[in-house]
């Protein structure tokens, strides 16, 4: 059977739970905005049902809850087989739920351990590589561009670090944002072509004392550089190029 879903985390969960329902053992399961109508293909739409998909995470909470945040952030991570490992991931926790403590013999445990830690180091670089820029409505505007979907991620930690602050940041590949006005997080969808925040501002779209504190930015990051122990190799480890695009210092 092949799913097709609304490429949603809920949408996944009721999916799964249509699979046990009906008895219908899935052998492809696509996103919708990824599907391509085939000749002799008939796929069966899912349609996501909250109560449903909060059944199976209700079920998975109940043999581990930290198997369900893994599953989650597999999710994030955007592999084009995640729907699958998810599936083979809960099959196996419902079947044999000891096993998904910690038997990382299993081939698709492996990989979503894999992928858990690659999830886990690019929301410690959007920790440290986010750099706001204070706009003239007073609102504190950064752009990224991570490799995975990390947003639904990082919005706590910029929460408790920016908490008198309003601000935006705004993924640039996914083209959604994570706004906070002093009270609430919320995610927004912004068409970034026609809006004034493109991946850096420009000069009248800077609140006036903008310029003088990246010009003091970038003086501190020249001042603690020692030229004669450059390391290029070892930097671009530590801060690769995808990043400097969005780096006030670069």
């Amino acid at each position: 059977m092949h799913f097709v879903y609304d490429s949603t985390f809920p949408g996944l969960l009721t999916v799964v739970f249509t699979s046990y329902a009906e008895k219908w053992k899935p052998d492809q399961i696509t996103p919708k905005k990824r599907y391509c109508p085939g000749l002799f293909s008939a796929p069966y739409e899912v349609h996501t049902d909250e109560i449903k998909a909060k059944r199976v995470a209700k079920k998975l909470q109940c043999i581990n809850p930290s198997f369900l945040q893994l599953l989650y952030r597999v999710f994030l991570s955007e592999d084009r087989l995640r729907e699958m490992l998810i599936y083979r991931l809960i099959q196996l926790a419902l079947t044999k739920p000891e096993s998904v403590k910690g038997d990382f013999r299993n081939p698709d445990l492996l990989r979503a351990k894999e992928l858990n830690k690659q999830i886990g180091r690019e929301v410690h670089r959007m920790h440290a590589f986010v750099r706001f820029q204070h706009t003239k409505d007073d609102l504190w505007f950064a752009a990224i561009a991570p490799d995975f979907d990390v947003m639904p991620l990082i919005g706590e930690h910029f929460e408790k670090r920016y908490a008198d602050q309003q601000w935006l940041i705004y993924d640039t590949t996914r083209r959604y944002g994570l706004h906070y006005d002093l009270e609430k997080t919320r995610f927004v969808e912004l068409d970034i072509e026609k809006t004034a925040y493109p991946e850096k501002l420009t000069p009248a779209q800077l609140h006036a004392e903008e310029d003088s504190y990246q010009d003091l930015w970038r003086t501190y990051f020249q001042s603690v550089n020692i030229t004669a122990r450059n390391n290029l190799k070892l930097h671009l480890r530590h801060l690769p190029r995808r990043y400097w695009r969005f780096l006030t210092e670069k």
